[in-house]
């Protein structure tokens, strides 16, 4: 008999282990890693540098927030995932990818073809033109006046404005910095004549430094299209992706964000006859 007690005790206490530990997995938004979460969805970890307000940004909490992050959340919201987000470096998005770090990268990163041969994009979620940020001083006034001997123009490395200074731009000094602030800075402090960027980022920081810059918005280049990145492959990910995004371009998605975070640039952006970032026509 007390055999029968002692297994039928152990038996009962093996079974509530078992139960605790099947319990007992974890999930965090802002952690990495493709295990199964909390709540047995899968997670779907995105790459993106919070650098690019109000795209890619991070809040007073210092949590990533902004146009591609509500984006992402009403994705995973859609088709099952548990997000997590990556902040990573610009230098680093593409080779999060290739190295299995992330699933998908949304980082206002423009489609061209030399990055898509090394990952796959999806259809476009946005539209951008690049501009001109000046120094007040520079006499600049299109960006045939920037190809001049002499003439000094900031470029975020590896940016889409790099790649137009390396090829549109032979005769004058290219700088090249890390970052967008690094390169207003430059053309505030009229270190540089100016600073290639897209239509948005250019209106910002124009606005914010009246006295120092003018900026130049007269068309030199076809409207860049913006696209999530996946690794290459990966088929799957990517129709679900291009799946919400025609679903977005219908529903008011695109829309709604507008309003949340640009109301202001769009009234501006219309009153300029800009091409909006989510004009596709």
């Amino acid at each position: 008999m007390r055999k029968k007690l002692a297994l039928a005790l152990a038996l009962v206490l093996a079974m509530g282990t078992f139960a605790l530990a099947g319990c007992s997995s974890t999930g965090s938004k802002n952690g990495s890693g493709a295990a199964d979460s909390q709540q047995g969805e899968p997670k779907l970890t995105v790459a993106m540098e919070l650098a690019y307000p109000p795209f890619e940004t991070k809040d007073d909490a210092g949590n990533p927030a902004g146009i591609a992050v509500d984006f992402m959340e009403d994705f995973a919201q859609q088709y099952g995932y548990d997000l997590v987000i990556e902040n990573t470096a610009w230098d680093g998005l593409i080779p999060s990818l290739q190295t299995g770090k992330a699933d998908c990268v949304i980082s206002s990163m423009t489609i061209t073809p030399e990055r898509a041969e090394v990952v796959d994009f999806s259809d476009p979620y946005a539209m951008a033109q690049l501009a001109i940020l000046a120094n007040a001083n520079s006499g600049i006034e299109s960006i045939d006046d920037l190809n001049q001997p002499g003439k000094k123009v900031a470029v975020k490395t590896g940016s889409t404005g790099d790649v137009y200074a390396t090829s549109n731009l032979p005769e004058a000094d290219i700088v090249r910095l890390a970052d967008e602030s690094a390169c207003v800075t430059e053309v505030v402090q009229g270190k540089a004549d100016g600073f290639l960027y897209d239509q948005l980022t250019i209106y910002r920081n124009q606005a914010a430094n009246p006295d120092t810059t003018t900026a130049v918005y007269i068309p030199f280049q076809d409207a860049e299209s913006w696209g999530i990145a996946v690794k290459k492959g990966d088929a799957e990910l990517l129709g679900q992706l291009n799946e919400f995004i025609a679903q977005s371009k219908e529903d008011g998605e695109f829309d709604r964000l507008t309003e949340k975070y640009l109301s202001e640039e769009k009234k501006a952006f219309d009153e300029y006859n800009f091409k909006w970032f989510f004009d596709f026509e």
